[in-house]
């Protein structure tokens, strides 16, 4: 037996770790948590000082026994989870589950799983950061008030099964008031007028921007017929143009030129953004690709666990991926300088501190980074799937591009007078990028909807006084646009400005409200709050108002600080908490609120009386407000139609056991399924695919892939932890399996964003 055992949180470590280490040490993995408070529990003595009943959880059993062995055997013992307070946390719990003193056993904590970072780490060890334990504890105790004690108010009052939570509850707020402010948008009427000049052969836009020095803003016809009115003899050669645009055609008679008064030159500096923090990196993923921060964080998890070697070694790919610091180490710097300097030319190259702004950042944790910035994405496309590649890539390019140079942008803006108004200014921009600096490798992306732009095309050489040609005006009516609803990339951001959560809840916490039915994706893209969203909503801010405000939560998260500084003991946090807000608050909502009623608006046909919304593990379904008497239901329209498009799509075709029985449409308690005619006396059931899933297979298809070359074996797509791929339809029986092409994942992504534009449009 090794002299020392390390104990590490991922299975996918221990090897490589092992070998750095050599044949002294032992390392093994904890599988994550090991212990937690109990699941049909509160598991807090409120009355005691909120101690926490923790008890092992019972999947873990049996890894804490191996554990105590090898614990028992080692000379020394290592806790070598990640550094964040969640594993500080579970450090800690191991201690307790392995009989080890948590202020004397060894910690030891690495950003990137290198030699050189492992091996300095275990010459410097440390011990458990017990403040750091009780900040999480903290989290996790308030947590499980909050959810534990509210939740039951929900199921009494409204209907069983929804939950609260601190953070979760808040977000679904911000959806739910960002529909509300569309809701109540009324658009406001503008216009914007474009004249297009032409001097000497050279044709460009120019827009209508002030009246004797002032902005004129449009804001109607009339207004637009008064400024027209001065350029134009008749008013009535306004001709209406095929879009959705009044366009006016100057006759050869008509004589409009414009005097250019102003034309203005000057530098801009762009500078390159920060390195990638966990939610950044959730934003620009989403904003670049249109994936979820759930999927976000799984893809960087495999990058974080690194690719196999082969004999268990693996190499990892990037630092540690929840952060929330900027830092980038002088290892990290030096190596972005080699690389930019080698790839470019030096001039590109500038060292770069960044500092985060958030107060509560762990500025000892670095920004999330490759391990090495010499391994370049092209050295690794036939070691990553298709996603993984995207991400390491936009990592990869994002921290090059944070020590790079500056872009000069070089914006010329000309202001010209009509000769027919020479009180109007009409305005002409254009941009030319002098330097490109870290636009040569990287452009952040914006949460901004797509507005119309005023760029005039690019701009010929002219000096004041020169006069141009107008050939053809344009008059554009727009109304302005009510709010964008949340994306997952934006609603990520709204969380961290108004400090609410941290990096590592977001994606727990979007994927929390989707999957428990208080949001939905309406286009794929932007999240739509239910009904349920709004009625759940409405209650908590009646009866728990305080704990739903946004200072609120955000002090909370200051607390956490203050804990993890050794400033404030939890106890007292939870004390104040459940003191001063949530005991009064749930004994008021028991006392004051009555039962919560969703009526559909129609009668009973049965009984006379309402029809409500009622619901069940199975879902949502339409109910006689009699019951038990009346026992009338009936499904929701929208549910009624959305299987009567699947019938139409799937049904009377034949079964796959069978020709002699047809597909059927069924529900049960996961929604909708494919059945046999004569289920459940015939077995068969196969599952409704994804839009994703069939453009897939078509594509597969059209490039003869569902069938081996070489056997003629009929091909189907898998399902894998890491990511689908092709097998033998009888697979793993018959084994044949091989990757899903590259150009194929380019193809189906193609199609995806052709399908979403369609559906946005």
């Amino acid at each position: 037996m090794a002299k020392n055992l390390v104990i590490v949180e991922s299975p996918a470590k221990w090897k490589t770790i092992e070998k750095f280490l050599g044949p002294d040490y032992k390392v093994v993995a904890s599988m994550g948590h090991i212990r937690d408070l109990p699941q049909k529990s509160l598991g807090i003595d409120i009355e005691n000082d909120f101690t926490p009943e923790y008890a092992i959880s019972e999947d873990k059993e049996k890894t804490v026994n191996n554990l105590k062995k090898l614990a028992k055997a080692a000379s020394k013992v290592w806790i070598a989870t990640d550094e964040d307070r969640e594993w500080e946390a579970i450090g800690w719990h191991l201690c307790h589950a392995l009989n080890l003193d948590p202020k004397t056993t060894h910690r030891i904590t690495f950003h990137e799983i290198t030699k050189s970072a492992i091996l300095a780490s275990v010459e410097n060890p440390k011990t458990l950061d017990l403040d750091l334990v009780d900040a999480q504890q903290a989290r996790r105790l308030l947590d499980r008030l909050v959810w534990y004690k509210v939740s039951p108010v929900l199921w009494k009052k409204i209907r069983k099964w929804l939950s609260a939570g601190r953070v979760q509850s808040v977000a679904v707020k911000l959806i739910v008031e960002k529909e509300r402010e569309i809701q109540a948008f009324k658009p406001e009427e503008s216009w914007k007028i474009s004249i297009q000049l032409d001097f000497w052969g050279k044709k460009f836009q120019a827009f209508f921007s002030k009246v004797e020095g002032k902005v004129k803003k449009l804001k109607s016809i009339e207004d637009t017929q008064k400024i027209l009115a001065t350029l134009i003899d008749d008013i009535k050669s306004i001709k209406e143009g095929k879009s959705k645009k009044d366009t006016i055609e100057l006759s050869h008679k008509t004589s409009l030129d414009f005097k250019l008064e102003e034309a203005i030159k000057k530098d801009s500096k762009r500078s390159p953004g920060a390195p990638f923090t966990t939610s950044t990196l959730q934003q620009e993923w989403a904003r670049k690709f249109g994936f979820g921060v759930k999927q976000t964080m799984m893809v960087a998890q495999k990058l974080y666990e690194g690719i196999d070697l082969g004999s268990g070694e693996r190499e990892w790919l990037i630092t540690y991926m929840r952060t929330d610091s900027v830092n980038l180490s002088k290892l990290a710097q030096d190596g972005a300088k080699d690389m930019i300097t080698k790839t470019f030319w030096k001039e590109y190259h500038k060292n770069r501190s960044y500092t985060t702004k958030s107060a509560g950042a762990q500025e000892a944790h670095e920004a999330i980074r490759p391990t090495d910035l010499s391994r370049t994405p092209e050295s690794l496309k036939n070691d990553l799937d298709p996603q993984q590649l995207k991400l390491y890539t936009l990592i990869w390019k994002r921290t090059l591009a944070s020590q790079m140079q500056e872009a000069i942008v070089e914006v010329t803006t000309y202001h010209f007078s009509p000769s027919k108004s020479s009180n109007q200014t009409w305005t002409s921009k254009w941009e030319v990028i002098k330097f490109d600096g870290f636009m040569k490798l990287y452009i952040e992306w914006s949460d901004d909807e797509e507005e119309d732009s005023d760029d005039s095309g690019m701009l010929p050489a002219m000096t004041e006084g020169d006069v141009c040609e107008g050939k053809q005006i344009t008059a554009t009516q727009n109304f302005s646009r009510p709010p964008a609803r949340f994306t997952e990339a934006s609603l990520v951001k709204k969380l961290e400005w108004e400090g609410i959560g941290r990096p590592s809840t977001y994606a727990p916490t979007i994927s929390t409200i989707i999957d428990r039915g208080y949001v939905e994706k309406s286009d794929k893209k932007h999240l739509h709050p239910t009904e349920t969203a709004f009625t759940v909503t409405d209650f908590l801010q009646l009866y728990f108002a305080q704990m739903m405000e946004y200072k609120f939560t955000k002090s909370v998260e200051e607390d956490f600080d203050t804990i993890a500084n050794g400033k404030q003991k939890y106890q007292t946090m939870l004390q104040k908490f459940w003191e001063g807000t949530l005991k009064k608050n749930l004994s008021e909502a028991d006392e004051k609120a009555e039962k919560v009623v969703e009526l559909v608006g129609t009668k009973c046909p049965d009984c006379g009386n309402d029809l409500i919304y009622k619901f069940s593990k199975a879902g949502k379904f339409i109910g006689c407000s009699g019951y038990p008497e009346c026992k009338h239901i009936e499904q929701p329209k929208e549910e009624k139609d959305a299987l009567d498009a699947l019938r139409k799509k799937y049904e009377w075709k034949p079964c796959p056991d069978g020709i002699e029985w047809m597909v059927v449409v069924k529900t049960g308690r996961y929604g909708p399924f494919l059945a046999s005619s004569e289920y459940p006396k015939v077995k068969w059931i196969g599952k409704i695919k994804s839009e994703k899933d069939e453009i897939l297979e078509e594509i597969l298809a059209a490039k003869w892939m569902l069938v081996d070359e070489e056997t003629g074996e009929e091909m189907v797509v898998k399902g894998s932890r890491r990511w689908p791929f092709l097998a033998a339809k009888n697979y793993p029986d018959v084994k044949i399996a091989k990757n899903i092409p590259k150009e194929v994942w380019d193809e189906l992504n193609a199609k995806l964003a052709e399908v979403d534009n369609e559906t946005a449009a």
